[in-house]
C-alpha cells in the first residue's frame, strides 16, 4: 500500500478492539460491515491487532468465513482482495456459536474477548432485528460485559428505534436500565454520508451563508430522498413501516435538525446534539384536522423506468394485494423559533421514482421588484442545492443575462463538487464504525432525540393507520397526487431532482 492510500482515510487512529457482531451470519454483516472493516484496516483506521468475533448459531467457523468471503466478491467487488489477502484478513476472526437467549453464549463471549495491549476494549454490534436489542443488552449486563473497568464497552443498534413513541420509550428505558446512555450508539447510516456531515462545515465554517440562513431570506426548504428501486426483499419490514417511518422519521428529520440548528458552543457530541434537540422541540406539532393538508401519502403502481417494466407495490412478493402502505410520503413541518418562524420545511421520500437522488434545496425569497423590461423573461428564483447523492456537492442557481442585445435572463448554475479530484468518499459504515471505535457520538442519535421525533410524527401515524385506501402513482414518474398542492404557496413549487 502506498502513501496515497493513507491520505484518502484521514482520521483518528483506533485502539485494538474486540469487534463483536451479533447476527454475524446475516445480510448486513456480509454486505456492509465486513467490507467497511476491510477498507478501514487497509487505510489505517482499524488497528491490525483488533479481533472480529461473530456470534451466530449452528454454523461451522469455516463455512461462516466462506460466506463472508463470497459476500466480499458479490457486494464489494471494488475492493480488490485476492485469496492470500483474504486469508491474512481472516486471521482476525473468531466465532462464538450460541443462542442469544442462552446465558452460556455470553459466558463464552466473555471468555473469547482478548486483552489487547493491556485493555479489553469491546464494541458490540447488534446486526439483528430490533426485538433482540434488549435481550443482548441484558445478556451482556448479566455476565459483566457492560462493565468498563478494563476497557470501553459500546453497543451499536440499528434503526428502527421503536415503531412509535410508546415502543421507542420502552426500548430506551430498557436499554438505559442495562447500559449507560454514553455506551449506546444508535446508528443511522444516512448521517454517516460524507455529504451530510459536510453540512455543518458548509454552515459554520463559511461567513457568507450565516447572514442569509433565516426567515428573512429563505422562502422554504426541501429535503428529499428519491429512490428508483422498489422494496426488494424487505416486504416483511416495509409492510409494517412504510416510507414515513422508514425515511422521514429517522433519516430526513435528522438532516432537518442539521439544517435548522443554531451554532453549537463547541464541536462535541453533546453540544451538537443539544442544538439538534432544540430544533425538534421547536417543531410545531400537528393538529389532527391539519394533517390532510400538510401531508401526502401514496403508493407506486405499475410503470417503467427506461425499458424496464415495473410491477405495482401490491404485486411485490410478500405484499398484501390490499395493502395501503405508503411508498411515497411528504410532510410539511414548521419550526417555531426566532430564526425559522413561518418557513416551511418540506420533507419527502419515495420509491420507484425516475431516479435516485437525495438533496437539500434552500429556496430563497422572490425579488421584491423585477428591474428589467417587463416583457423580458422573469428571473428564476435563487436556490442553493446540497446534493447528498449522487455527485455530492453544492449547486447555486443564479440569474445571468443571455448573450446578445436583450435583457432576457438565463439560469446559471455554479457547481462545487464535493470530491472534484476523484478522492474516494468514505462509505457511511466506515465513518460510523470509526466513530464508535473512537468514542465520537456526534452522528448518533441520543435517546431524547429519538423520542422527540416520534412524538412529532405520532399524530400523522394515528390518522394514517385507519385509512382504507391510498393514492397511487405510476412507477417511474413524478406524477404524485397532492404534491403540487403541498407546495402551492412555496416559491418555485416542488423541486423534482434532475
Amino acid at each position: 500500500m502506498d502513501e496515497s492510500d493513507f491520505n484518502q482515510c484521514i482520521g483518528e487512529p483506533t485502539e485494538p478492539t474486540n469487534i463483536v457482531i451479533f447476527g454475524a451470519g446475516g445480510d448486513l454483516t456480509k454486505r456492509k460491515l465486513i467490507p467497511a472493516l476491510v477498507k478501514m484496516l487497509r487505510c489505517g483506521l482499524l488497528h491490525p491487532e483488533s479481533k472480529i468475533i461473530g456470534v451466530l448459531k449452528g454454523r461451522a467457523f469455516e463455512t461462516w468465513l466462506e460466506t463472508l468471503h463470497q459476500g466480499m466478491l458479490d457486494y464489494a467487488a471494488d475492493i480488490e482482495m485476492n485469496d492470500e489477502q483474504w486469508a491474512s484478513f481472516s486471521t482476525m476472526f473468531k466465532m462464538v456459536d450460541g443462542d442469544l437467549q442462552d446465558e452460556q453464549t455470553y459466558q463464552s463471549l466473555a471468555s473469547s474477548l482478548e486483552s489487547l495491549k493491556g485493555k479489553t476494549h469491546a464494541m458490540f454490534y447488534c446486526a439483528v432485528p430490533p426485538r433482540w436489542y434488549t435481550t443482548i443488552a441484558a445478556g451482556l449486563h448479566k455476565v459483566g460485559l457492560s462493565n468498563e473497568e478494563d476497557g470501553f464497552r459500546r453497543v451499536v443498534i440499528e434503526k428502527p428505534f421503536g415503531m412509535d413513541l410508546a415502543s421507542s420509550r420502552e426500548l430506551n428505558n430498557e436499554l438505559q436500565g442495562l447500559l449507560d446512555e454514553s455506551q449506546i450508539y444508535r446508528i443511522d447510516h444516512y448521517l454517516g454520508k460524507e455529504s451530510v456531515q459536510n453540512l455543518l462545515v458548509y454552515r459554520f465554517a463559511n461567513s457568507i451563508l450565516e447572514p442569509l440562513w433565516n426567515r428573512n431570506f429563505i422562502d422554504h426548504i426541501q429535503i428529499s430522498a428519491a429512490e428508483s428501486i422498489g422494496i426488494g426483499y424487505r416486504a416483511n419490514y416495509y409492510e409494517k413501516s412504510g416510507s414515513l417511518r422508514d425515511m422521514i422519521q429517522s433519516h430526513l428529520m435528522q438532516v432537518m435538525t442539521l439544517v435548522a440548528m443554531e451554532p453549537p458552543v463547541e464541536y462535541t457530541a453533546d453540544a451538537v446534539r443539544d442544538e439538534k434537540i432544540k430544533v425538534l422541540r421547536a417543531v410545531r406539532h400537528f393538529a389532527e384536522e391539519d394533517i390532510p393538508a400538510q401531508t401526502v401519502a401514496a403508493q407506486y403502481g405499475s410503470g417503467a423506468i427506461g425499458d424496464e417494466s415495473l410491477s405495482a407495490y401490491v404485486a411485490e412478493e410478500g405484499v398484501s394485494p390490499e395493502s395501503v402502505t405508503e411508498t411515497f410520503s411528504a410532510v410539511r413541518f414548521y419550526v417555531d423559533n426566532w430564526r425559522w418562524q413561518g418557513v416551511p420545511f418540506i420533507l419527502w421520500t419515495g420509491k420507484r421514482l425516475p431516479r435516485r437522488v437525495s438533496e437539500i434545496v434552500i429556496r430563497f425569497r422572490k425579488l421584491p421588484f423585477n428591474l428589467f423590461d417587463k416583457h423580458a423573461t422573469a428571473p428564476i428564483t435563487n436556490s442553493l442545492v446540497f446534493r447528498l447523492h449522487p455527485d455530492e456537492g453544492i449547486f447555486l442557481r443564479m440569474n445571468a443575462k443571455m448573450p446578445g442585445l436583450t435583457t432576457n435572463t438565463q439560469r446559471l448554475v455554479m457547481r462545487a463538487p464535493y470530491s472534484e479530484d476523484g478522492t474516494d468518499v468514505s462509505d457511511a459504515y466506515e465513518v460510523l464504525l470509526h466513530d464508535v471505535l473512537t468514542g465520537d457520538a456526534t452522528l448518533f442519535s441520543r435517546g431524547d432525540e429519538v423520542e422527540e421525533s416520534w412524538s412529532i410524527i405520532e399524530p400523522i401515524l394515528n390518522v394514517w393507520k385507519d385509512r382504507l385506501s391510498v393514492e397511487r402513482y405510476r412507477a417511474g414518474t413524478w406524477d404524485v397526487s397532492g404534491m403540487d398542492e403541498l407546495f402551492k404557496d412555496c416559491v418555485g413549487g416542488w423541486h423534482k431532482p434532475s
